[in-house]
């Protein structure tokens, strides 16, 4: 039960999310010559080393970099490659630099919470107790020192961070922070150093093209033909390696994209921007390339629109979906939904894990007929420091391993080619006032409710617009409706809603008008009686005659 004297947060408003903004489709390079393969490399050889040289510049620059360098550095790599290839890396430059800046003050910002945690924890007497909002003192006087000496060492981090924050320094890794570290500890890896040295080649090779838009095909630098046929223009020092006009060297192996084939189709035959990247899979020996377009901004569907179905409303967790379908006026439909995926293994494997449970989870709320999802506004950002929750060592676990990100991305996509709608609501309390309001009530011989079925109940509720308890407070000066119906399930004019229960003078009066029992007193007949077989009408009944 929540405590009443427990100052609530403020909840934000549910709404619509917007579509998805691009498009990406991959397909395998398959039966490439020898020739091919070496021509790949020399050219993702060639143009990472140009890309690492440009970072580098960028990340020297720091805040004194504006236009002028900027073109200052794509002429200095026209001169080595070609201008479109120039554009592109230092565009990746730019991107690349600017995620670098925003994963610094994110750094900076989770520092901070925990050093106001850590002096917060620290400024208690050891051993006393905390609550729901705060956590309380140390346990021993061992741990308040250690805890005093982590307590130096993030003040030294944030002193550090801040310095990089105020003279526009970033740390950058091409080719990936993990696998470098990986360089040490090879045998944790479980790689060789020669399989190391390919992987870390690999990833810095730069074999990427943005789309332009009334070129032919919509890309100069990486073509690919309708019928799958794929070239590429080589760099001026490896013009030599050309085996068609114009420097441009054709792969033996051709492409067919299965997924959104026709799409992609349509924009290269009207010459549409496309833009295309080629990589290696060393673990696996394959070649890959990877196509990806922007589309316009989706409009949103009104959220009234949305809501008008009902709502089916998820709650994520750390190895499942809890999935209720509800009506439009936020009453429980049927029995919860349970999808399942595993999150460990693999990037690759959490991934395909994602995308197969939304996939049953998109074609079952179809199924249901509901035309909207809601789903909680989940963002970790703030909460990754390991002060948050002291020892709970596996709840941290738990936390930084729900890729929150990924879900988004792909739910907001997925649902948008299935002409579904993604309600956000605001996550606050939703576990807690589901279990309080909904986990009783709906539970049956038949049916066994968890706490995550509960909470998407409240969940799909708020994304309805309905708050999450069933009935408000009744009146206090006694139990009448004379303030309102206390139901919050639907309006007074909709029909099907759920009625108040019939005065009790009523009920006496039909039960004697059914037995037959005249009455002596008029003055307490009631005026007007509920048709029971009316679609919920009141209807005027006649008058008594009294003697």
């Amino acid at each position: 039960m929540a405590d009443k004297n427990k100052q609530l947060r403020t909840i934000d408003a549910p709404f619509a999310a917007l579509g998805p903004s691009g498009v990406a489709i991959r397909d395998r390079l398959k039966h490439l010559t020898t020739e091919d393969e070496k021509v790949l490399r020399l050219v993702g050889e060639h143009q990472g080393r140009l890309a690492s040289a440009d970072l580098k510049a960028r990340c020297e620059a720091g805040h004194d970099h504006d236009n002028d360098a900027w073109a200052a550095r794509k002429r200095e790599l026209t001169e080595r490659s070609s201008s479109r290839i120039a554009g592109t890396i230092t565009k990746a430059t730019h991107d690349q630099h600017g995620l670098a800046r925003r994963c610094l003050m994110a750094h900076i910002q989770n520092l901070e919470a925990g050093i106001r945690t850590l002096m917060h924890r620290l400024s208690l007497p050891i051993g006393e107790k905390g609550s729901k909002r705060a956590p309380g003192g140390y346990r021993s006087k061992g741990e308040w020192f250690q805890k005093s000496r982590r307590l130096a060492t993030l003040e030294h981090r944030l002193e550090a961070a801040r310095h990089d924050w105020q003279t526009g320094r970033v740390r950058v890794v091409r080719g990936g922070r993990r696998l470098l570290r990986n360089r040490h500890n090879l045998k944790a890896a479980q790689l060789t150093e020669a399989q190391w040295r390919q992987r870390w080649e690999a990833e810095r090779w730069f074999l990427a093209a943005d789309g332009e838009s009334g070129k032919r095909f919509g890309n100069e630098t990486i073509r690919v033909t309708p019928d799958g046929e794929v070239s590429i223009k080589l760099p001026a020092p490896l013009a030599h390696h050309a085996n068609a006009e114009h420097g441009r060297y054709v792969l033996a192996s051709k492409v067919q994209f299965q997924h959104r084939g026709d799409e992609w189709r349509d924009r290269i035959e009207q010459n549409r921007a496309v833009a295309y990247r080629i990589r290696l899979d060393v673990a696996r020996g394959r070649w890959y390339l990877t196509a990806s377009w922007t589309r316009p901004t989706v409009k949103t569907v009104p959220l009234e629109t949305a809501r008008a179905g009902g709502m089916v409303g998820v709650d994520t967790n750390a190895d499942h979906f809890a999935a209720y379908r509800l009506d439009r006026h936020g009453n429980p439909v049927g029995d919860p939904k349970r999808f399942c995926y595993d999150l460990s293994g693999p990037a690759d494997h959490r991934d395909a894990q994602i995308r197969h449970a939304l996939t049953r989870l998109l074609h079952w709320t179809k199924q249901c007929g509901a035309e909207a999802i809601g789903i909680e506004n989940l963002d970790f950002a703030a909460e990754t420091t390991r002060e948050k929750h002291g020892r709970r060592k596996r709840f941290r676990q738990l936390i930084s391993g729900m890729p929150t990100g990924k879900l988004k991305a792909r739910i907001v996509s997925m649902a948008a080619e299935q002409g579904l709608s993604i309600v956000a609501v605001d996550p606050a309390y939703t576990s807690m006032w589901g279990d309080q309001h909904w986990r009783k009530p709906l539970t049956s011989k038949t049916r066994q409710m968890t706490r995550h079925d509960a909470a998407s109940v409240a969940i799909g509720r708020r994304a309805l617009g309905h708050p999450i308890r069933r009935r408000t407070a009744p009146p206090h000066d006694d139990q009448s409706d004379r303030r309102g119906h206390r139901t919050v399930q639907a309006d007074r004019g909709v029909p099907g809603r759920e009625e108040p229960r019939p005065p009790v003078t009523e009920r006496a009066h039909d039960a004697r008008r059914r037995t037959g029992t005249k009455r002596t007193r008029g003055t307490s007949a009631s005026n007007t009686v509920r048709d029971a077989c009316s679609s919920g009408t009141w209807v005027q009944d006649p008058l008594l005659d009294t003697v």
